[in-house]
């Protein structure tokens, strides 16, 4: 598939077209936002701030911002990677109230706009997020195996070398991202670091142990997750406590944001299995689907896991407006009833819970109260899943 085959891909994501309100979209780098706003909005000024004659100006003087825009200007004015320079913020606020301007912001991290204290225009501006290709997007172009082997970045889809292509994504948004804004002084003790993490991938993240194997000191550990969260390129689960009947394990769930760039950070090898690597890669094509649906069909759903000290666990556990979902993944081509424990007993805490088991079978089934589904098929009807009591 070639690159500009990109366009078959119909994006979910519309509300941001559908207002002419400001608004910011964040994502990590390589989903797709600078590719879907040149496409929908092509009359729109464009400042690529990864531009060096845009930054260097930029970053010098935020206010030649105003200089950048014809007297007059009707079209919507695009900033992408606003983050690099936070200041600008100050003047698209006041260009917002003085000349009823509209400005689309991208970003890649919320890091630097938080740290310098920037309040993202007072609620002058919606917030919205671009996640990686979705299987309703992707339609007859998606195929299980390759997803949980390389994920759903765009440019995965048309690059010869897909494998090649995540492994220098990693490399670039280390160099770009973590070197060029300062986030840490040791590149090598936070490369080490990521493929120390990478095997917590889908489990419960225990800081000082991470600490120890990528030898640096536990705050620094600390540090280093939070800026995989700020960047966007990791998420930790917590638990889901709600009304809680039993004593549950209070630490959080790591996942990196897309299944193909958790294998090109993961180090394999011959000893390594296929669940080592396939079973955390499926929960995480799992998560990376609920976490854009969640999103692009306005569920609002607050997304966790449940595990009790007993170790009872569910993958992932959805609650919000929409009502309460319960979902494991397994990897294995038959079920069997005690794998559907922790659901059942999920169940008794909260009766009115929907409970799903999505297994590597072919046949959908119904085990007591929990629906039962092919993972291929449950992923290409996750919308239906996810709305079923709106």
């Amino acid at each position: 598939m070639k690159a500009n085959t990109l366009f078959m891909f119909k994006r979910l994501i519309k509300k941001p077209l559908e207002s002419r309100k400001s608004f910011f979209l964040f994502g990590p780098r390589g989903t797709g936002k600078t590719t879907w706003l040149k496409h929908h909005l092509p009359e729109a000024l464009f400042i690529n701030l990864l531009q060096s004659e845009f930054y260097n100006r930029l970053s010098a003087n935020p206010g030649y911002l105003r200089e950048l825009i014809p007297p007059g200007h009707a079209e919507r004015v695009i900033i992408d990677e606003v983050q690099r320079i936070p200041a600008l913020l100050n003047e698209v606020h006041d260009l917002i109230e003085s000349s009823k301007l509209n400005f689309v912001l991208t970003g890649s991290s919320a890091r630097a706009l938080r740290r310098k204290g920037v309040n993202l225009l007072a609620g002058r501006a919606l917030t919205y997020f671009m996640h990686p290709l979705t299987v309703m997007e992707q339609q007859d172009a998606f195929d299980l195996r390759n997803s949980i082997q390389l994920g759903h970045l765009p440019a995965r889809f048309s690059e010869g070398n897909p494998g090649k292509y995540l492994k220098d994504y990693v490399q670039t948004y280390l160099r770009e991202e973590v070197m060029q804004e300062g986030l840490t002084r040791n590149i090598g003790h936070f490369s080490r670091f990521l493929e120390v993490a990478s095997f917590s991938q889908g489990a419960i993240v225990n800081i000082s142990n991470t600490a120890r194997e990528a030898q640096v000191a536990r705050p620094v550990a600390e540090n280093y997750f939070s800026i995989l969260e700020d960047l966007l390129l990791a998420m930790r689960l917590p638990v889901f406590s709600r009304k809680a009947k039993r004593q549950l394990t209070t630490h959080r769930k790591f996942y990196f944001f897309d299944a193909g760039v958790f294998r090109a950070i993961r180090p394999s090898g011959p000893l390594d299995s296929d669940a080592e690597l396939d079973g955390p890669a499926l929960e995480t094509l799992v998560l990376q689907e609920l976490r854009a649906l969640n999103d692009y069909l306005g569920c609002e759903y607050g997304i966790y896991y449940w595990r009790t000290r007993t170790n009872l666990e569910i993958d992932f556990v959805l609650y919000g407006p929409c009502g309460l979902l319960a979902i494991e993944v397994k990897r294995s081509p038959q079920v069997q009833f005690k794998q559907t424990r922790a659901l059942r007993e999920f169940k008794k805490d909260y009766p009115p819970a929907r409970c799903y088991l999505f297994y590597g079978g072919t046949v959908p089934q119904h085990l007591e109260d929990i629906t039962v589904l092919p993972i291929d098929y449950a992923l290409k009807n996750l919308g239906q899943v996810l709305t079923s009591d709106k």
